[in-house]
């Protein structure tokens, strides 16, 4: 064995992350590590530089990076405008998986048209679905059978109101080992965004439900980041649970997450707010991603301490790093990973919490209030 080498067991062990052999192995195949020396024993021998590109490799594929794309980056030469090529590799990459996930999403919404039928179409789907297998599509009258077919299907939409719980059982994934109030949760996003792969995204911490329960039959406040979120919230629940609601940026002119982003920036007045929320209060964030990582220092510095962060601002870059800060923190959390956000969703959430304590109540009096 030469000295200063490791076996490809010791090579795993040194990089971590799950690594297996197996994994190296393959590794090798796909170009991705370069071929070791081997021993006069025919045993694979691995360096520093071996350990130091196979942790690189493990850290962009966490961070989501598909293998092919993890080869094209660790191809890039270190040299003076390595930042610019990169950045031309990157768009390329970008560029090809938006147009698979296109079609990926073409595919699933055709899917999502037959699955998410409901027993009123039953009939008519599986007239549907028996047609699909004998059509020919290779002409234009196949073609337009297969309009036809649809047009059949979507005939249907007038007979009667869409069933929305029946639909989502079909399509979501089996969620049975969540609590029935996550579940229903769960459920609530995906309605409120139509996109079955939220599921995924969706991260709660596990004091979560339990921590906002409390809370809210607490008469705990609900502190938004702006009205737009204000508005969407269930008032009629909120109102006879006793939470007031509260905007941190509270001028009705910010609708946006631009508008939003800026304006705590610009203003300390808004920062200074967010230091002084009541303890065991609902923080409900659904725009500007600079709240969140607000929060998550004001949480650290001791400053706030809230029940519970529901953190689901928009954005490309700040929005998935804050919700990442959120998911480090001691704080109960709901988040959606990613760039997914909005107000609609973080109202939602809350929304959803609110609804398992209590039913909708028939009075709408707050509205005069």
């Amino acid at each position: 064995m030469n000295t200063g080498c490791l076996t490809i067991k010791e090579l795993t062990d040194a990089v971590g992350g799950g690594i297996t052999p197996r994994m190296v192995r393959h590794y090798h195949q796909l170009g991705l590590l370069p071929q070791p020396v081997r021993s006069p024993s025919n045993y694979r021998l691995y360096t520093e530089k071996d350990v130091i590109r196979l942790q690189r490799i493990v850290a962009l594929k966490q961070q989501g990076f598909q293998l092919n794309h993890i080869q094209q980056i660790l191809e890039v030469e270190p040299e003076a405008d390595t930042t610019k090529t990169l950045m031309a590799q990157l768009q390329k990459q970008y560029r090809a998986v938006m147009q698979q996930i296109s079609q990926l999403r073409q595919t699933a919404s055709a899917l999502e048209g037959l699955l998410g039928r409901d027993q009123h179409c039953q009939n008519t789907q599986a007239e549907v679905l028996a047609q699909l297998k004998l059509l020919e599509v290779e002409t234009q009258t196949g073609l337009g059978g297969l309009e036809q077919l649809w047009s059949g299907l979507d005939a249907e939409i007038h007979t009667h109101p869409e069933a929305f719980a029946e639909s989502l059982q079909r399509l979501l994934p089996d969620l049975s080992e969540r609590s029935e109030i996550e579940q229903h949760l769960i459920s609530q996003l995906v309605l409120a965004c139509g996109d079955v792969s939220l599921v995924s995204f969706v991260k709660l911490s596990r004091d979560a439900i339990a921590a906002s329960r409390q809370a809210l039959s607490a008469n705990c406040q609900i502190v938004v980041d702006i009205p737009t979120v204000a508005a969407a919230l269930d008032n009629t629940r909120l109102v006879h649970l006793g939470c007031p609601v509260e905007t941190l940026i509270d001028n009705p002119h910010i609708t946006t997450a631009t508008e939003a982003e800026l304006a705590f920036w610009q203003q300390q007045q808004w920062r200074e707010k967010l230091q002084q929320l009541t303890t065991g209060c609902i923080v409900v964030i659904g725009y500007a991603p600079s709240v969140l990582v607000e929060v998550y220092e004001a949480i650290n510095k001791q400053q706030i301490q809230p029940a519970l962060v529901i953190g689901m601002p928009i954005g490309f870059s700040h929005a998935p790093a804050a919700k990442r800060l959120l998911l480090q923190q001691p704080i109960p959390f709901i988040t959606v990973e990613g760039t997914v956000g909005g107000g609609l969703l973080a109202a939602t959430a809350l929304n959803s919490l609110v609804e398992s304590l209590i039913e909708k109540p028939d009075c709408h009096c707050y509205l005069s209030h």
